[in-house]
């Protein structure tokens, strides 16, 4: 596995740690997911043991459905297809080409305040969305990066139905998969929706992070629509290409994450959890 770092930046304060940065693979040259996984718990140890600095690691998957511990059976996928459970927190996923991976490895003071490590996550993607044009915020209940729907009265109705009756809001055995294409994660731009844009999980063990965020760019959606994307049956998926209605590559947006990352990140002054 070969990897590109930068480990500082120009303009850094003498004396303060920059967030360093590691390139793992990116198209051709993406990292199978297991590889991905041993990698962070490599770099992880050696976080802990104050051998290198804070260090995100940013990578494309070869295409992986993952589960999260929260993840019921009802939501992985029907045919089958194999899924890589994982330690982190957070339910199913999809990773794959055209989709941006960063897992930042960071020590945090303790106890540790896992919601706002998350929190900061999501506002460098936000900025960073910002920064492309695509207007995205925050769900309350729903960790990660949103594009907000149409108000429900103006959304057209799915499958004949008002929405006033649509299933998957009061119908817990509701399975979008068994109900064609209308109601797949990957087809809620056009029906309006909330869309979800980046999805966020994370592990945090001996006070260090693993795992954390992906971002959507250019990838196939329709993969998402084989599950049932973080345990969400009532919203779905998007990508900066589809809500800009223009490619827009991994390449394009990893200098943009990184540095809204390292603005966020290096500013910030994590505290302990109040107990």
């Amino acid at each position: 596995m070969t990897a590109v770092t930068a480990s500082s930046e120009p303009g850094a304060t003498p004396g303060s740690q920059a967030l360093r940065y590691v390139h793992l693979g990116f198209g051709a040259n993406a990292v199978d997911y297991e590889d991905a996984w041993q990698e962070q718990r490599r770099v992880h140890a050696a976080r802990f043991a104050d051998e290198i600095p804070d260090t995100c690691l940013l990578l494309e998957h070869p295409a992986v459905y993952t589960a999260g511990r929260r993840t019921a059976d009802n939501e992985r996928p029907l045919d089958g297809t194999p899924v890589v459970d994982v330690d982190r927190g957070g339910k199913i996923t999809w990773h794959g080409p055209g989709q941006l991976v960063g897992y930042p490895i960071l020590k945090l003071p303790r106890p540790v305040d896992v919601i706002a490590h998350v929190r900061r996550l999501e506002e460098a993607l936000l900025r960073t969305c910002a920064e492309f044009g695509v207007e995205a915020t925050r769900v309350e209940g729903r960790s990660g990066v949103w594009v907000l729907g149409d108000p429900v009265d103006r959304r057209p109705a799915l499958g004949g139905l008002k929405l006033d009756f649509d299933p998957r809001v009061d119908d817990e055995e509701f399975d979008p998969r068994m109900n064609g294409p209308e109601y797949a994660p990957s087809n809620a731009g056009q029906r309006r929706e909330d869309r979800k844009l980046a999805a966020i999980g994370i592990r945090i063990a001996k006070g260090v992070t693993m795992h954390g965020f992906a971002l959507n760019c250019n990838p196939d959606n329709t993969w998402f629509d084989r599950i049932v994307p973080c345990g969400i049956r009532d919203a779905g998926v998007t990508s900066l290409s589809a809500e800009l209605g223009r490619d827009v590559p991994v390449s394009e947006v990893t200098p943009v994450v990184e540095k809204h990352l390292r603005t966020v990140l290096e500013t910030a002054v994590p505290l302990p959890r109040a107990v």
